[in-house]
Formats: C-alpha cells, structure tokens, sequence
C-alpha cells in the first residue's frame, strides 16, 4: 500500500521499527499533494522544501536512536488563519495575501515539538466566514467525494486534504462549526475541543469567544494522537487557555453511557438520507451497551440568531484592525485622504461573505441596536448552556447528526446566504456554549456522499467523546476513504 493512505498511528509504528524512513513518508505524501491538488486546490501553499527538511532531521534522530517526538515524521497541514513562523498565513483574503508572520502559533509550536513534518497551509472561507469554502481569495476547494460538490466551511481545506489521502492530519478552527461540518461532509473525523482546551495564541481571530482549533483526521486514534499533542495550558500568552490534559490514549468502549437524542435536532429541516443514517448508527451504539433516551434543547431553534449576532459583532471588532496603515493590503495612496484611504482599503481587501458580517456586527453594536440585539444574544447564549448543563444532569454524551444535509454543489448558496447560515443550525450550539464535540462518518447518501453524526459532551468530556467515536468506529468496521480522481 502506498505510504500516503497509511493512517498516522500505523506511520508511527512503521517508522520506530525502521520499516520505513520519513523522508520516504514525505515523499510519497508530497507526490499525492502534487497529483490530486489541481482537482481539490485544498492547499493555498506547499511547503515542500520544508518538509523534507523536518523529515531529514527525524530520520537522523531515528539513526542515532534519540527519543522520537509523538507526531515525529508525520504530515501535518495547517489552516490558513493559524500563524506560521516564516510562511504566508492569509485568512484566504486578498487583505492578508502578502502577510507572513515572524512566530508561530503555540499549535504550531507544540506538533513541531512532538516532530510533525509540515507540508503546507490549506484553503479556508475568508477570514473563517462560510460553512463551503467558496469564498477563499485562492478559490473554491472541492470535495474529494464528488468535486461537483463543496467540502464545508470553514476548514473545507482541512477536511479534504485529509480526505483525499494528501496528509493524514490536519489542523482546522472551529467557530460555529468549522472542523464538525466540513469533516461530516468529507467523510473525516473532526474533533471542536472544550473552549480554552487548546490555546489560541497565533490564530488570527474571527470570534474570539468561540473559535477553537482542533485536529482533523481520517480515524478516532489519529484525531486523539493530534489533539494530545496541542492541548493543554499557555497561561502567558492565552489567558482563556485551561490546565487540561490527554494522553491520547482511547478506549472502544460505551458501556452503561446515558446517550440524549434532543428532538429538536431529528425534526424537519434535517433531510432523511441523515437522520435514517444517524438513527441507525445510534443503534449501534445501543447494542454495544449504551443506554439511549429523548431530550429537549428547547432554545435550538433560536441558536442561529444567537450565534450570528455574537460573531459578527466580534468580527466587527476583530477585523477592525485591518485598515490598510500598518500591514496587509493597501488600496492605491493617489488622492485619498486617510479616511478614503481606510474605506477603499477594506472594500478591496475583504470579500463580499466577510464585509456583509462586519456591517451586520457593526450593526448590532451600535447606540439604539446593542440592549435589542447583542444584549439579547448574550441572555440567550447562558439559557443554551443552561440547558445542556441541565441535559448532561440526565445523560453522558448527547448526539445529532452534524448536518441537516450531506455537501451542497459549488455555488448553490451563492445567491442566498441564509441558506448556507442555516446549514449551521446543528453545530452552532456547542461554541455557544463552549463544549467539546466529535463528528464521525456514519453513512453516505444514495449519490455517495459522506453523512456525520455529531457526539458532544460537557466541558472537558474529550475523553469520553474520542472512546465513544472509537466504539462506533470499531463496530462498523472503519470509515470508507474517498477514491478522488487526479
């Protein structure tokens, strides 16, 4: 079997017994990269000089029988929102096209540490606004299931290139949903950690009450081998970041778990090709011990209002400093005043997805709008938490599929936003209320696309979320891998 297919826990044990070298494994994940990225474009930049640079170094540790790092010689991508040392970090904008940051993230910072080998940074919606991935500057990634159809946003980069076998992890963000949905409909494992799980020093942020970077993988162990090596404490630089940790050890296992279904989240809008899907992996989880019972989550209905008000109003806030005066993209000088000078700036550097959430944030910040919506938002956002506090009285884990609808073609939602906002409407919840969830594949649809069922837990439940997705994991077998064509 070609090394790039390999999941990343079978690199690591083929590499310490000298099966293979790094180098090789860069190689042939490189040579994968080049061959399909002309029909995904799940990359804005391929570092392959790099690559082979960090995979020599592990090989000379490996001759020389140093201890190996937990990630040492495996592909790694990285979002394009999350600061690379020397390497372009573009949010997919035209605003930032020519940034190159001089640190990395402390994500960055900790796989290099555990020896991942970097191969680049991947496609994204601008500045993390979008559930597609069709609004990058770099243009639309495809899904590797079928490229007539979007991967999810935002890290629609993330999930298809470890869809398409050119890495086996990834690193994503997820403000609303943006590891969950583009996983589920990419067919990957995609773990949105507890808020302040893993720090967020170095990601350039949308909503920084609810952004959180997480791992994207092709199997349970190798989404809980990643998110090992990122999680933890950075006191000094991410005030929110919490003193958590994970060995990255899991466990197959439900047995006598309380698993809630809310109702709110199998009723209309949610197309039956998912709920069938869903249901049926459920049942699965019942037969191998779980216990299974309703729930209500009666303010789900009102979760989308919530979540846009708040994130917009923080990217309002956030994306203010991008005005063209001291870096990113500046509008041409020639007479313009200052104030000309900002505004023909921003009109030019930021695309149409993010200007309209910057206007709606702006908006509901200012005098006479901020106690009628913003306010209201907030009040809103404690009654969710408040009542999956009061869920996870009664049950361990809830589930629900992690979207209403399997990948959507390459510009349906172009003439109507809403539609795409509304694919949120599953995922949402867990940032509004800082919780841990994990999509994992459970189906496809009769025309082959993949199907995701979201597990989530109370805060700092990773644990328990990983064992579980490995149970159904085990169960069924496995996941299927896309077969993309170059």
């Amino acid at each position: 079997m070609e090394l790039y297919k390999q999941t990343a826990t079978s690199l690591a044990v083929m590499l310490r017994s000298k099966e293979v070298s790094a180098t090789e494994i860069a190689q042939s994940t490189l040579a994968r990269i080049k061959q399909v990225e002309p029909a995904i474009n799940a990359f804005v930049a391929i570092t392959e000089e790099q690559a082979l640079a960090q995979a020599a170094v592990v090989d000379k540790q490996l001759a020389q029988n140093q201890p190996l790092g937990a990630l040492a010689g495996i592909p790694i991508a990285v979002k394009d929102n999350i600061c690379t040392d020397g390497i372009k970090t573009t949010c997919a904008s035209r605003m930032l096209e020519d940034f190159v940051p001089f640190y990395n993230a402390t994500a960055v910072e900790k796989i290099q540490a555990a020896g991942a080998v970097m191969h680049g940074k991947l496609n994204m919606d601008e500045f993390a606004m979008g559930s597609s991935c069709e609004s990058s500057f770099f243009g639309p990634t495809k899904n590797p299931w079928n490229t007539a159809h979007i991967p999810g946003g935002s890290s629609g980069g993330s999930a298809a290139a470890v869809a398409a076998s050119q890495v086996p992890l990834a690193l994503g963000s997820d403000t609303g949903g943006s590891i969950r949905m583009p996983a589920a409909l990419c067919g990957v494992v995609g773990l949105k950690p507890t808020y302040g799980a893993v720090s967020r020093y170095g990601l350039i942020a949308f909503a920084s009450s609810l952004d959180q970077i997480g791992p994207v993988a092709r199997t349970v162990d190798d989404a809980a081998l990643l998110f090992s090596a990122i999680c933890g404490p950075d006191k000094t630089r991410d005030a929110t970041s919490k003193n958590f940790a994970f060995d990255g050890k899991v466990e197959a296992s439900v047995k006598d778990l309380t698993i809630g279904l809310p109702k709110e989240y199998f009723g209309p809008g949610i197309q039956p090709e998912v709920k069938l899907a869903v249901e049926k992996a459920v049942e699965e989880l019942r037969q191998q011990g779980a216990n299974i019972k309703e729930i209500s989550l009666p303010s789900t209905s009102y979760a989308l209002s919530a979540y846009y008000i708040i994130s917009s109003a923080e990217a309002s806030s956030n994306l203010a400093r991008f005005d063209g005066l001291k870096y990113g993209y500046t509008a041409n000088r020639a007479g313009l005043d200052l104030t000309e000078l900002i505004e023909t700036t921003r009109s030019e550097g930021f695309g149409h997805e993010v200007q309209r959430r910057i206007l709606l944030g702006t908006h509901v910040l200012s005098s006479g709008y901020y106690d009628a919506y913003y306010k209201r938002a907030k009040l809103l956002q404690l009654q969710i938490a408040a009542e999956f506090k009061a869920a996870f009285e009664s049950c361990d884990l809830i589930i629900t599929p992690t979207s209403p609808s399997t990948a959507a073609k390459l510009g349906e939602f172009a003439s109507d936003p809403l539609e795409m906002y509304a694919a949120d409407i599953c995922t949402v919840t867990v940032n509004i209320a800082g919780l841990p969830a994990i999509s994992v594949p459970c189906g496809q649809s009769a025309n082959g696309l993949p199907i995701g069922m979201q597990i989530i837990g109370p805060k700092f439940s990773e644990q328990t979320l990983l064992n579980t997705a490995k149970c159904y994991e085990t169960a069924v077998g496995g996941f299927a891998v896309a077969e993309v064509q170059a």
